[in-house]
């Protein structure tokens, strides 16, 4: 009855092909009843004003890589889809500046930016796919974190829509803002909680003349000789944009080795990148072996390594049980987060692929099997990051794997301050409904 009405008043306000009911409930949540699919600003205002005043809640999606990550809701009222809002509003390559709609694909910015010489600096998982709203929305961020940081670094600027209609803007459009509160960083991370991203400015950098994967392959060493070859780099004068350590599984897979391996990416000039190959070439040791990947090699790599996990938009039901974490830790302790998780095989019935980057900490870990063993695994992988004063956090599940478990971990002791932004800005839950920290 409630669709029906809704069907009804959202057809009233939008044409036909912009409202489609839900025919079957995905099987990783964060629907809704009815889809509306805006093609302005105006439009997402208009459908946030009218689920406000009505009293619906509305679950917002890009296209969906990220579905399954948070939630515990199958569906909210109104799924408000920016899959139609995209697009580059406004691009000063002399000022190394875009601002984009958030429906946007990465890749149709990225390749727009590259005819100018120009590129935005992040790496997130399904590129072709993922969305800039929801890359932002969920501060993804890749191995290229350690050389271009994360989306709190490039975001300068938001327009966005609150839960009651009303248009925000925060920050600006030229890198040099005056001084204040950063109020981009309350949205960047929120998972859609707070407001709806409209449009992001963002700042750019040159595209590198040269590129380079350098690998570093231990087939004997112990971590303790992998800790002192990473800290060898990043105390020296070299600067790698990556340094990836994978599990021997996750090494097998992409570069042919079943041992642990360092990925090296290095952008520079030419003469740059080479000088580093070299210096690194050198501080190789017997049980280390370097090697730099051609071309080709260093593209096919990074293209498998970024589609290692699960893509949201293309999940079937019925697909292999898998759940991927986000695991965050003191950048060296990142080497016993990935030995860790390759060691769970021995306890579990699961497929392990892991990898954590030396010099930021983030590290992700993908398990595929049994419900049980999965829970396990992910316990014992909680009790090591609590060791190592880290986090772990389930970025895919299908629904019913979420919710029984914890997804966020236990609330930070900051928590309260969550719920009083939460309930200063959308005070009614309005917006993506328990998809963040605690339910929130």
């Amino acid at each position: 009855m409630i669709a029906e009405r809704l069907f009804s008043d959202l057809q009233a306000l939008f044409s036909t092909e912009q409202v489609q009911e839900t025919a079957v409930a995905h099987p990783l949540g964060n629907g809704g009843e009815v889809t509306v699919y805006p093609t302005s600003e105006a439009e997402i205002a208009a459908v946030l004003t009218y689920a406000n005043q009505n009293g619906y809640t509305v679950s917002i999606m890009g296209a969906g890589t990220k579905r399954g990550f948070g939630g515990l809701v199958q569906s909210a009222d109104i799924l408000l889809s920016l899959s139609r809002y995209k697009g580059i509003v406004e691009h000063v390559p002399g000022d190394m500046t875009v601002t984009v709609k958030a429906g946007t694909s990465f890749k149709e910015l990225q390749d727009h930016l590259a005819t100018y010489g120009q590129q935005l600096s992040l790496d997130p998982s399904w590129p072709e796919t993922a969305t800039i709203g929801g890359i932002v929305a969920a501060n993804d961020s890749g191995p290229k974190r350690l050389g271009y940081g994360s989306c709190r670094d490039v975001v300068i600027g938001m327009t966005l829509v609150y839960a009651d209609g009303q248009i925000i803007r925060s920050g600006g459009k030229v890198v040099k803002n005056v001084a204040g509160y950063d109020m981009n960083k309350l949205f960047i991370g929120s998972m859609g909680t707070l407001a709806v991203m409209s449009e992001i400015t963002l700042k750019l950098r040159p595209l590198p003349k040269c590129q380079s994967l350098v690998v570093i392959a231990f087939p004997e060493a112990s971590l303790i000789d992998i800790r002192s070859l990473a800290t060898q780099i990043l105390d020296s004068m070299l600067e790698p944009v990556s340094l990836q350590l994978m599990s021997p599984s996750l090494s097998r897979e992409l570069v042919g080795e079943e041992a642990y391996c360092l990925a090296i990416a290095l952008e520079d000039v030419e003469s740059s990148v080479h000088y580093q190959e070299k210096a690194i070439q050198g501080l190789g040791s017997s049980q280390a072996v370097v090697s730099i990947k051609s071309e080709e090699e260093r593209i096919r790599f990074w293209h498998q390594l970024y589609r290692m996990g699960v893509n949201g938009a293309s999940f079937i039901d019925g697909d292999s049980l898998t759940a991927v974490l986000k695991v965050g830790v003191k950048n060296l302790d990142a080497l016993k987060v990935v030995e860790s998780a390759y060691l769970l095989t021995n306890r579990y019935d699961v497929r392990i692929r892991a990898h954590g980057g030396i010099g930021h900490g983030l590290c992700q870990i993908e398990i595929s099997g049994g419900s049980k063993d999965i829970l396990g695994a992910i316990v014992d992988m909680r009790k090591q990051a609590h060791e190592l004063k880290g986090y772990v956090v389930v970025t895919h599940a299908p629904l019913v794997f979420r919710q029984q478990l914890n997804v966020w971990g236990e609330k930070p002791s900051h928590f309260f301050l969550y719920e009083g932004i939460k309930s200063r800005i959308d005070p009614n839950k309005m917006l993506n409904h328990k998809r963040f920290v605690g339910g929130i």
